[in-house]
């Protein structure tokens, strides 16, 4: 299945704030090498989108722009791992309790449109960043979440509606996961969108008979919001 197959804010782990809410933040030391991390295995970067008000986890979002070499947005979620997820009791000590969330764009996105149909990629990288918080569970390897309870499109300018969740992988194939000197093991999770028909496929055949489907032309990570519906 080639691809698919390999696939700022100091503080504690955990600070009470705004009342009775608990926040979750990264340590100094563990935002450096956050930091020096992406740049090292995803690129430079410069521009960060800032959450204005964060009730729980700080979460950020980091935009490596294109490249010659990688002509295409790498949107990488920064707060996510300072959190450690609620994993079921037959995987305690896979070291799973900790993910950041990776999207990539085409570099003809517009990342500066507040309209849906522009914003709903980051949107979305917001939302499954929180949902493990926000409803006490947690999110791995071939998960997969609905974009919303009516099954309708993420936005007017695609059919696509849900994500499964995959390794995500450099260029060269190798697994991307950062084993922070405090000892949390971050491991970076790949935002696939699909379409109905193939998250119901997925849900009755499994996820390796799903992307047995994709051709080498779709198994780029590059979201492509007019891609080919495998199993329509």
């Amino acid at each position: 299945m080639g691809l698919f197959d390999r696939f700022k804010k100091k503080s504690g782990d955990k600070l009470t704030t705004y009342g009775t809410d608990d926040m979750y933040l990264y340590t100094e030391q563990e935002l450096n090498e956050y930091e020096c991390y992406i740049q090292e295995n995803f690129g430079e970067y410069k521009e960060v989108l800032h959450e204005i008000i964060s009730p729980d986890i700080h979460l950020d979002i980091i935009v490596v722009p294109p490249t010659d070499e990688d002509p295409y947005y790498k949107l990488i979620t920064m707060g996510v791992g300072a959190y450690a997820m609620n994993i079921p009791e037959d995987l305690q000590g896979e070291e799973l309790e900790h993910m950041e969330l990776v999207l990539y764009l085409p570099k003809t996105w517009d990342l500066r449109s507040t309209e849906e149909k522009d914003y709903w990629p980051i949107r979305y990288l917001k939302i499954l960043g929180r949902l493990p918080l926000n409803m006490d569970t947690w999110l791995g390897f071939g998960h997969t979440i609905h974009g919303n309870e009516d099954m309708e499109p993420f936005a007017e300018n695609t059919e696509l509606n849900s994500f499964v969740l995959l390794t995500a992988c450099n260029l060269m194939y190798e697994r991307l996961d950062l084993k922070l000197s405090s000892g949390k093991k971050i491991n970076f999770y790949q935002m696939f969108p699909l379409y109905q028909e193939e998250l119901d496929y997925k849900m009755e055949y499994g996820l390796d008979a799903l992307l047995d489907l994709f051709s080498d032309e779709d198994i780029l990570p590059v979201l492509n919001i007019k891609r080919h519906n495998y199993c329509k």
